[in-house]
């Protein structure tokens, strides 16, 4: 499966998971995914990063120990639009996410990043919501879809509207570093 978007999305700092869960499925949400998932971003002599760009290769690992499968993704510069962090991005499901990686090492791209983390996944009408649990850092809720299917699902979440946010995942790392002064770690690799 291919799938071709404008990527618009927010982002929020949750402090109590287990109220937003309850709120989402009292909104009607649907949990469609929980596991682990694995990012791993590449690039060749930061080619892809001068030009802000990005490639990414996201395994799922479900909870219930059924098969991995992956999703590579190419990601377009960042922008804004409508208050909404936006980017053109390409993805299309694989089965076998260990051959696209060696097929990534052999044409020279090398990790520049890791992300690990525990999610649950749900959908709202046509938004995607995603709880992500990180090693040593907040819990994120990511919001994606329209601008319409976004607002409802954030009024679904209880969360107040001011606190999502049109900004990636450093900002959210520093942030969480400024206020506990504590290393944030998205990754089970990095030290503690």
């Amino acid at each position: 499966m291919t799938v071709v978007r404008d990527e618009l999305e927010l982002k929020a700092r949750v402090e109590d998971a287990e109220s937003l869960r309850s709120a989402l499925l009292a909104a009607g949400a649907e949990l469609v995914y929980r596991g682990a998932m694995v990012d791993r971003r590449f690039d060749r002599k930061g080619r892809l990063e001068r030009r802000d760009e990005v490639v990414r290769l996201r395994v799922y690992h479900p909870a219930d120990r059924s098969g991995e499968w992956g999703v590579l993704a190419w990601k377009g510069p960042v922008g804004k639009r409508d208050g909404y962090r936006h980017r053109e991005e390409w993805e299309s499901r694989v089965d076998d996410p260990r051959a696209v990686l060696v097929v990534l090492r052999r044409l020279g791209y090398k990790v520049v990043l890791r992300i690990d983390r525990a999610i649950e996944q749900y959908t709202l009408g046509e938004a995607t919501l995603r709880i992500e649990w990180y090693p040593a850092m907040d819990v994120l809720l990511e919001v994606e879809g329209g601008p319409e299917e976004i607002e409802r699902a954030i009024a679904a979440t209880g969360l107040p509207r001011e606190v999502f946010l049109a900004e990636s995942l450093p900002y959210f790392k520093d942030a969480y570093e400024k206020r506990t002064g504590r290393k944030a770690r998205i990754s089970r690799a990095e030290p503690a």
